[in-house]
């Protein structure tokens, strides 16, 4: 009964997941006198240092944090291989209220902890996370990016991911429609942070019929009345009729549940990890005939702005690295339908074989 239950533990162990999703390394942080709960997540540093931001979210324990960084960490390797950025795939999460608990002490102390890595991993903001929150970090670090434009940073790098976002989805509408402008396409954003609401404000411009929906109906009304869009309730969102899902909140909308009901030819969106299960989400996918953006590629654009700040910020680089995602969508997209494979494995594919041919 012993061996049985020991088996059972290791076999769910954060450890035994390393080896499994071929992470180098994961730092645990902990400090009681400020309050800090941190796992740092290194994926992989074969094409440069990895570079993820930190996020901070109320998990309901330490092991849904752990899977939580390891997963994302994962997805900011290939974001980075294909985006063509000398980075690895890192990322951080502070198990804690963002709302509630931050302090200058806390994002000091994690500071020291990146520190402690000699550069093999850079923090930047994220989920719960700004750019203000950056500056602290700063104090105990230089492994660090998106920092205030009045510090010498790029500032938030929201707008960049949604820029890219929107260059994405014109790639997905000239694929499916013979043309990549949005025009009177009914889009459905879902989630109105801060990427969410910069791309309602590209999609507004180019008079598409634009429909929000969050948890914080707050945000919503003020985006509806800034933008002039419509809203939707949380689970309505997948029994709309529309042409566009753009998921740009927290991952695993597309499901089996929500694939039965989405009505829907194409799905762009900035969220990370948005397939549940991606061997077989995405396939369902595009069985069902939807066209999809891998995340990892068309949400790339706020990773270029903070690569930039690494290598010395300049604008016009990020600007054109981040209107390119439109044709590395437009590639990806018709090479997944050449060869009959989802888009995310063939995206995935290039990725990989870019840090293979690092490596070698």
């Amino acid at each position: 009964m012993r061996e049985e239950k020991n088996r059972s533990f290791f076999e769910n162990s954060i450890i035994n997941k390393m080896p499994e999703n071929e992470h180098e390394e994961v730092v645990f942080c902990e400090d009681n006198q400020t309050g800090l709960k941190a796992i740092i997540a290194v994926h992989n540093t074969v094409l440069g240092p990895s570079l993820g931001g930190v996020r901070m979210w109320h998990y309901k324990n330490g092991l849904e944090g752990t899977r939580d960084a390891l997963k994302l960490s994962k997805a900011m390797t290939y974001k980075a291989s294909i985006a063509g950025l000398n980075l690895g795939g890192g990322k951080a999460v502070i198990i804690d209220n963002s709302i509630k608990n931050k302090s200058p002490e806390l994002f000091r102390r994690f500071g020291q902890f990146i520190e402690s890595l000699n550069g093999k991993y850079i923090t930047a903001k994220d989920v719960g996370t700004s750019s203000n929150d950056m500056k602290y970090i700063k104090m105990e670090t230089n492994h660090v990016t998106c920092l205030p434009e009045s510090s010498g940073g790029g500032g938030d790098p929201s707008s960049k991911t949604a820029h890219g976002v929107y260059m994405g989805m014109k790639a997905c509408a000239k694929l499916c429609y013979g043309k990549n402008s949005l025009e009177n396409k009914v889009i459905v954003v879902q989630g109105v942070g801060y990427v969410g609401m910069h791309l309602v404000e590209w999609l507004v411009k180019e008079n598409a019929k634009v429909f929000i929906s969050d948890i914080d109906e707050e945000k919503v009304k003020e985006v509806v009345k800034k933008y002039n869009v419509k809203s939707v309730g949380l689970d309505e969102v997948y029994d709309t009729e529309m042409d566009i899902y753009s998921p740009c909140a927290l991952g695993a909308t597309v499901n089996d549940n929500t694939l039965s009901r989405l009505k829907c030819s194409i799905i762009a969106g900035g969220a990370n990890n948005q397939l549940a299960e991606e061997n077989v989400h995405g396939r369902m996918v595009m069985e069902k005939g939807i066209i999809y953006a891998p995340d990892f590629v068309i949400n790339a654009g706020g990773l270029i702005n903070c690569y930039s700040e690494v290598i010395g910020y300049n604008r016009e680089y990020v600007h054109d690295k981040v209107e390119n995602i439109h044709n590395t969508i437009l590639d990806i997209l018709k090479k997944s339908k050449k060869e009959n494979s989802p888009a995310n494995l063939v995206a995935k594919k290039i990725a990989k074989k870019r840090i293979e041919e690092a490596r070698k």
